[in-house]
Formats: structure tokens, sequence, C-alpha cells
């Protein structure tokens, strides 16, 4: 059933918007409610007169999110993500983080109103569309960085393993002098097997 709203529905959409609903949704909850009213093709005229009387509401909204957008352009919300092996996040960036994290910024926006090109599974900047009103979007950004206790673990192991290379390497390099002094003797023998072994 088609009905135009009257009001700003968040599940919906803005004053002035033709939406198609169930029959039950519009007459149990939009039209009493004054919500929204029936708009199907026997209605046009009052849909048409509606739609006049409405403007004034409409504009009302739309230089309401314009002013938002002037606001809300170009910041930058920062997250910090756990990163696998691979380099990708364990998990998504999803809307509903993006919504909080603009809550915080003092901009109450729903979840479905944000748009994202490409899901968000990896570390850098990416750019979010924000539908404000009908054909009004702010332009924001989503950095997401690696948690910091994350990058001091990955720096020890990668220290540990480093030393550890250059420990044994230098291991190599006594046995190899050993070598060149002359020939093995029985027990430098056996203990090079045990070595062997052991690695």
């Amino acid at each position: 059933m088609k009905v135009i709203l009257t009001e700003k529905v968040s599940s919906l959409g803005n004053v002035g918007e033709v939406v198609n609903v169930s029959q039950g949704y519009a007459r149990n909850y939009l039209i009493p409610n004054a919500f929204a009213v029936q708009a199907d093709e026997g209605n046009q005229k009052r849909l048409d007169d509606q739609k006049r009387r409405l403007a004034k509401r409409v504009d009302e909204e739309r230089t309401a999110a314009t002013e938002l957008k002037s606001k809300m352009d170009g910041i930058v919300l920062e997250f910090v993500k756990k990163v696998g092996a691979s380099g990708k996040l364990f998990g998504t960036v999803t809307n509903n983080e993006l919504a909080k994290e603009l809550a915080k910024h003092d901009f109450n926006v729903e979840r479905r109103m944000i748009s994202v090109s490409a899901p968000i599974k990896q570390l850098g900047s990416f750019d979010i569309r924000v539908k404000l009103f009908t054909d009004v979007e702010a332009n924001i950004q989503a950095k997401v960085i690696m948690d910091p206790k994350q990058m001091e673990e990955l720096k020890a192991k990668e220290l540990a393993t480093k030393n550890k290379a250059e420990v044994k390497g230098d291991s190599e390099e006594k046995v190899e002098e050993k070598n060149a002094d002359g020939p093995k003797t029985e027990e430098e023998k056996r203990q090079e097997e045990v070595d062997k072994i052991l690695r």
C-alpha cells in the first residue's frame, strides 16, 4: 500500500516521501497516528494537495539536513581494531558502530542512513556517505588503526624471533670455525648429532 509520509518516520523516510508499506502497518499505525495518508491513484488529487501542504515542512527538513551536512562533512571517525595474521580485521566495522561513533560526536543518525561502498575489513581510511534527507548527503571518513597493545605484542614477537635467529647464526659460525681448525673428535661428532636432533 502506498502512503505519503506527513511526519519523518525513522524506519521509512522523510516528510513528503511516497513509500510502500503493508496495509496493516498503514491502517493500524501510520494513518491513525497521522504519520501518513493513503496515496493510491484514486487519491492523486488529494496526494498533490497533501504534498503542497507539506512543501513548507519538507523545505524546513531539507534546510535542517543541509545545516547538519555542513557540520558533519569531513569528520573522521577512528576505530581501534585487532588484526589477524593476514592483515584483515577480526570482523567488520558495521553501520551500527559507525552510528554509535557519530552519536559520540553529537550526530544522531540511523544506521540504515549510512552507506559504505565496500565492507570495512582491513586497516586504512574509508569514505562513508550519510543520507540526511532525500537529496542531502554528508561525506565522512572512517579510519581503522591497529590496537596499540597488539602492535606492541607483534613488535616483541618480531624482536624475539630476530634475537633467536642471531643466536642460532652465532652458534653455527662457532661450529664452522671449530670445523676449520681440524678433524672432529668422536665427542664432537656425537655432540653435533645431538644438536641436530634437538633442533
